[in-house]
């Protein structure tokens, strides 16, 4: 994922900013790492470079 597309991305469940958490970073690409709604609590993750904005699901 591109340190760009932060601009761009948001919450899913509430709208509110999604802060940038790096673990692996190659050039100008996060490779690992998750993206952290303050509003609502919830991690997205970012594995691969792929950012995963699916909404959190409750299984029983």
């Amino acid at each position: 994922m591109r340190r760009s597309l932060l601009d761009i991305l948001c919450c899913p469940v509430c709208k509110g900013d999604l802060d940038l958490r790096v673990d692996e970073e190659t050039g100008d690409d996060i490779v690992e790492g998750s993206l952290w709604c303050a509003a609502c609590g919830v991690a997205y993750p970012i594995k691969e470079g792929i950012p995963n904005l699916l909404p959190q699901t409750d299984k029983d």
